[in-house]
């Protein structure tokens, strides 16, 4: 059936599904599904008044609706010679959540939010770029127009194009479009022109996001203007401009993911935004999400029953969805869990003196130390590398037509560029044909490693840059797998990408934003693989639940966390009532200076600075004096401090949050927000971690279990909601927990050790490393030639062959195995001039 007019689209309805296209060619033809959605997934719901399908004679094919389509949805793109090369046709949804929105705001007026969950594969971009389009031209029942402006932000470091262009397309006529990047002049400069102009469409980056929704917020309280910002899932590294509120609404956890590379969503940065709580009666928000946090669905979604305040019986809802899986069954995106590998690492401990077991030290950071000590083992990566390049250069490279790429996710910077160093050493080895790049921020010291500081550009992790970023290099046929810590993890769009290798810890919607990574579509793309070192695949599976059809909050966040932490704050006697109303009284002051707000605050921050240093003078002294007792009153003492500057950050971070959903009305509430605002960055207490010392641990046994291939089934069970802020501070110091380092390697061995066997035993290179450092001749060897010629030498064979005899009675059945098998001799070999470091003990003994 055709569209009236004639081939510009054309319908095919069976029984209950609906399908278009916007170009025949027989039996090539792309017919792509036009369905309203059914229960979350593909194909339509029944219709109790008739056929499954007739909403589309109903609602699209209606007269009045057929025209709007015509003259506003329907976009053709020309060539050079202005022949017609395509046309563009809303999908169902896109048809469906721009009706809706426009109907809503008509009927509601300005100043609401609307969340739009709208998942990977529903043609975001046009979506917005109608959305942006529709709104900017929407009149009042008088006639008024309802936005001056539109603010999109897109989801690009670099503005995408493809928005643009849509855009522009749809509002056929030059000049209404602003795109604010700074190179023409300054950010601020260009927004004040832009939304105080003629531009009726301003769109900007990530980055430039902060400067433009301040701007916004002060024309809407200042002038009265009224704007719709809408804004795009997107995730950026984050410095400067909203840096400062961000502390303001994310966890220390979030922070120290940003401070290490990793990414913003634009989510943190509205709330951030609006922390401000400038006077937003005038601006619309219309949020567009794949994967709302509990904080986006409180602050922009909207109540069954909007009489009623948010409740458990009253759970704010997104306005719009388009799901996971609709987008998954009509074939939009691919199902990256169908296809999931799962290693288990196993591994024994033992400490190389007895002095240093009988130690007591702090438990959970020795925990801590130990594990990240194995992670960072040199003989643990470069078994995990081996897996890696094997499995890639097997199954992952030989798809599409030899261009598909991986993806590489490692727990920490440190790790990525040890990885780095050891995956170049093995490809170079077996001479694969594979290239590699590796992407964190900032430089990280390694002096195991090298003696310079490694970064991005050092010839060392990414020699063949030279000066383009790596996004686009990655695109390029000459690279084939990427490392990543934190930075790309997420906002990475690469069709090309078939395999995901994770040794990394993901965290609900963590896992799946970076695990989506997989699931672009690309011409014969069927298949994605992913091997995971790390995570529970049924802790996978839970988190991709949440959102494969909607996301739902199991409650709401509640108000009286505000109460709790003054009360918690208040009883600490570190302040008085008369100092928060000094320090208010001149941040609300007009033409109060900074140095006045300094005055007012640094009196209280002087104090509790100087009672830190007292406390650590004490606890220094009691060191000395071997004072158990006082060290322990000197150290609570500390922690409490501590604690209060904890506490101080968790009430703004509540605040900020909560002060948007509940009107409080209280002022002596916002008058502590003030004051705990400019007091908590002053307290710079610069606390002594205590260190663990590690250097006498030693890896016994190491095993990567293989579990399995398998299928994670998103259909079948029900999925976890979303936990609201729960956050609400501690108002108690816990004392830390000893422990003797023989205690903690024994438990660490009873919970990862019970896999392993004798074959397994990394001590069996630790032996023949003893046996090897006694041969004079290899020592001078070791000397006198470089590693390369050192591993070509006959005598390293014969005195391996020798060690192998003499461990015969220690370790009988791995002596009999390299004794039988060049191969195992060759692997032997390869650990003890690799991780094993025999070369370089040889010349520190020689």
């Amino acid at each position: 059936m055709s569209f009236p007019g004639g081939a510009l689209v054309h319908f095919a309805v069976s029984n209950s599904e609906v399908m278009m296209t916007t170009h025949l060619k027989g039996a090539a033809t792309d017919f792509l599904p036009f369905n309203q959605g059914n229960d979350g997934g593909k194909g339509n719901p029944p219709n109790p008044q008739g056929h499954p399908t007739a909403y589309l004679w109903e609602k699209v094919w209606e007269r009045e609706s057929l025209l709007e389509i015509i003259g506003k949805y329907l976009v053709t793109k020309r060539d050079q010679k202005k022949k017609i090369t395509s046309v563009i046709f809303p999908r169902y949804h896109q048809l469906d959540v721009t009706r809706a929105l426009l109907k809503t705001v008509l009927e509601e007026g300005a100043g609401k939010k609307y969340l739009i969950q709208h998942s990977a594969g529903s043609g975001k971009t046009n979506s917005i770029a109608w959305t942006a389009h529709f709104l900017v031209d929407l009149h009042d029942q008088n006639q008024n127009k309802m936005f001056d402006s539109v603010l999109v932000v897109s989801d690009r470091n670099v503005i995408d194009q493809q928005l643009q262009d849509a855009i522009y397309g749809f509002e056929r006529t030059v000049g209404v479009v602003a795109t604010i990047t700074g190179k023409e002049g300054s950010k601020s400069g260009q927004l004040a022109k832009a939304l105080s102009g003629d531009k009726k469409i301003v769109v900007c980056t990530i980055q430039t996001f902060p400067f433009a929704l301040t701007a916004v917020q002060e024309l809407a309280a200042t002038q009265g203007k009224r704007f719709a910002v809408i804004a795009d899932e997107a995730h950026s590294s984050q410095s400067g401009g909203a840096a400062a509120n961000l502390k303001l609404v994310l966890t220390a956890e979030e922070l120290k993911v940003i401070d290490d590379g990793g990414e913003i969503s634009t989510e943190d940065i509205l709330a951030a935004q609006m922390t401000a709580r400038a006077n937003d009666k005038g601006i619309t928000y219309v949020a567009f999400t794949a994967t709302p946090k509990g904080k986006t669905l409180e602050l922009f979604g909207r109540c069954p029953d909007p009489g009623k305040p948010a409740g458990k019986d009253n759970l704010p809802l997104p306005f719009h969805v388009y799901s996971m899986q609709q987008a998954i069954e009509e074939g939009f995106i691919l199902d990256v869990l169908r296809n999931y590998t799962s290693y288990k690492l196993a591994f024994k401990l033992a400490s190389g003196t007895s002095e240093w077991s009988e130690q007591e030290v702090d438990k959970a950071g020795a925990l801590k130390g130990l594990m990240r000590w194995v992670r960072l083992h040199p003989y643990n990566i470069s078994q995990k590398v081996q897996i890696v390049v094997e499995h890639f250069w097997e199954n992952v490279a030989p798809l599409l037509d030899g261009k598909a790429k991986a993806m590489v996710v490692v727990g920490s910077r440190l790790e990525a560029v040890r990885w780095k160093l050891v995956i170049e050493e093995y490809i170079k080895e077996k001479a694969y044909q594979i290239g590699t790049l590796v992407a964190f921020s900032g430089e990280v010291f390694d002096k195991e490693s090298w003696k310079e500081p490694f970064s991005e550009v050092s010839k060392t992790m990414n020699p063949g840059l030279r000066g383009v970023n790596i996004r686009e290099a990655f695109n390029g046929e000459q690279y084939h797998i990427l490392l990543v810590a934190n930075k790309f993890q997420t906002g990475f769009d690469q069709p090309l990408l078939c395999g995901m290798y994770i040794d990394k810890r993901l965290d609900g919607i963590q896992a799946v934003q970076t695990l989506s990574r997989l699931n672009r579509c690309y011409p014969g793309k069927d298949t994605t693989y992913i091997l995971d070192f790390v995570n529970e695949p049924e802790e996978i599976l839970s988190a991709f639940k949440v959102y494969y059809k909607t996301a739902e909050l199991e409650g709401t966040t509640d108000p009286d966390l505000v109460y709790k932490l003054r009360a918690a704050l208040d009883s600490t006697g570190f302040y008085d009532g008369n100092e928060v109303n000094r320090v208010v009284e001149v941040a609300l002051r007009p033409k109060a200076t900074q140095a006045d707000l300094m005055a007012a605050v640094k009196p209280v921050a002087d104090r509790l600075l100087r009672k830190f240093m007292a406390a650590k003078d004490r606890r220094r002294l009691a060191l000395e004096r071997k004072d158990v007792t006082a060290q322990k009153e000197a150290r609570e003492e500390l922690d409490f401090l501590e604690l209060f500057r904890h506490n101080l950050a968790v009430f703004a971070r509540t605040y900020s949050f909560l002060s948007q959903i509940f009107d409080y009305g209280n002022t002596d509430i916002e008058k502590r927000y003030i004051f705990y605002r400019y007091l908590a960055p002053l307290l710079d207490f610069g606390l002594e971690r205590e260190t663990v010392d590690l250097s006498k641990a030693v890896l016994t046994h190491h095993k990567l279990k293989h579990l399995g291939k398998r299928e994670l089934p998103l259909s079948e069970g029900e999925a976890d909601k979303i936990k609201p802020l729960t956050e609400s501070g501690s108002g108690s110091v816990h004392e830390k927990e000893k422990a003797r380092m023989r205690e903690i390697i024994e438990r660490l061995n009873e919970i990862f050790g019970a896999d392993c066997s004798d074959g397994d035993k990394y001590s069996y290179c630790n032996t023949l490393m003893t046996k090897l450092a006694e041969s004079k001749d290899l020592a001078q060897q070791a000397r006198n030639n470089t590693k390369e010629q050192f591993s070509n030498s006959p005598d390293l064979s014969r005195e391996l062959m020798n060690a192998i005899m003499d461990a015969l009675s220690a370790h009988t059945a791995m002596s009999k195995q390299a004794l039988d098998s060049e191969r195992v001799r060759a692997d032997l070999l390869k650990i003890l001039l690799g991780p094993a470091g025999l070369y370089e003990s040889l010349r520190g003994t020689s």
